[in-house]
């Protein structure tokens, strides 16, 4: 059922929290105008006459109150989508940056290549952190399956994740992986058997091992890895970096990321902060490993 939801919206007081916060306001809003109210009486009318005329009167008010509950869920539905837009308008504008809707990203990065279809829903453009602009995207890939009878089903794998490019990098560290810990831990060398491009690195650290799995390339120079994971960067990781954080880079792009769509303005900033952080340590080892030249940068 249409409802009008393109009437301006009144100023709110302060900036919302979440994408729910103003979902009252917009629903009570949505009641109040005098088109959603036609609209929902029209429509538990024609409901309750019509099956009134088809059966008998209990019925069809039954019907109705039917009708009114349906319309009633539409406009609460709409309301809910308004309150996140006007949420994502507002932290937007407050941190300025730039509010995009559905759109691609670039298939730089093995998170960024899954599934049968793929996109984000909406994309923060701009500074994410001091010196460190990219995107804020709220990311989803799609993986059909057929089962046993021909029928297609469609799951949604949802992301929050921030994307930055790290030319500088490329030549010291063309790949890092730093996964969420999976599985057995008996079973890391037999899989790593399988690993061809791959080589696990192992710090020594118990935290940071309980939390993550960190793989590079198998030509990367170990010591420069060790360099870039120096004692508060593996503290860091182990107790500061937002809960089930994981992180990709791939050819100079950086992909960190956190599961789920975060709609909540303390969750985005930590995954902003969060790929600030490690795009700056990338950048300044690279720096640093660049003006020191390749034998010093080794050793």
């Amino acid at each position: 059922m249409p409802v009008d939801t393109n009437a301006p919206v009144d100023a709110v007081a302060s900036v919302p929290d979440d994408a729910d916060a103003l979902r009252g306001f917009h629903f009570k809003r949505l009641l109040r105008l005098p088109l959603t109210r036609v609209l929902l009486a029209l429509f538990v009318l024609v409901a309750g006459i019509g099956v009134a005329a088809a059966s008998t009167a209990p019925l069809g008010l039954i019907a109705a109150v039917a009708a009114l509950g349906v319309g009633v869920g539409v406009v609460f539905w709409i309301a809910d989508a308004r309150a996140a837009e006007s949420f994502f308008e507002a932290y937007a504008q407050q941190r300025e940056l730039v509010l995009d809707g559905r759109s691609d990203l670039p298939a730089a990065t093995p998170l960024l290549r899954k599934g049968d279809k793929r996109y984000a829903e909406r994309t923060l453009t701009g500074l994410l952190g001091e010196r460190v602009g990219g995107i804020l995207a709220l990311y989803t890939y799609e993986q059909q399956s057929t089962d046993g009878q021909g029928s297609t089903q469609t799951n949604y794998y949802r992301y929050t994740l921030g994307l930055t490019e790290v030319p500088e990098c490329i030549d010291h560290l063309p790949e890092l992986y730093c996964q969420r810990k999976s599985g057995l831990r008996s079973l890391e060398r037999f899989e790593d058997v399988f690993r061809r491009s791959k080589q696990r690195l192992k710090l020594e650290s118990a935290a940071l091992d309980k939390r993550y799995e960190i793989f590079a390339g198998k030509s990367q120079d170990a010591v420069w890895l060790r360099r870039l994971f120096t004692p508060t960067f593996i503290v860091w990781l182990s107790e500061s970096a937002p809960d089930k954080f994981a992180f990709e880079l791939v050819d100079g792009t950086l992909c960190c990321y956190v599961s789920g769509h975060k709609e909540d303005a303390a969750d985005l900033d930590a995954i902003a902060a969060a790929t600030a952080e490690i795009t700056r340590r990338l950048r300044d080892e690279s720096t640093e490993s660049a003006a020191a030249g390749p034998e010093q940068a080794t050793t």
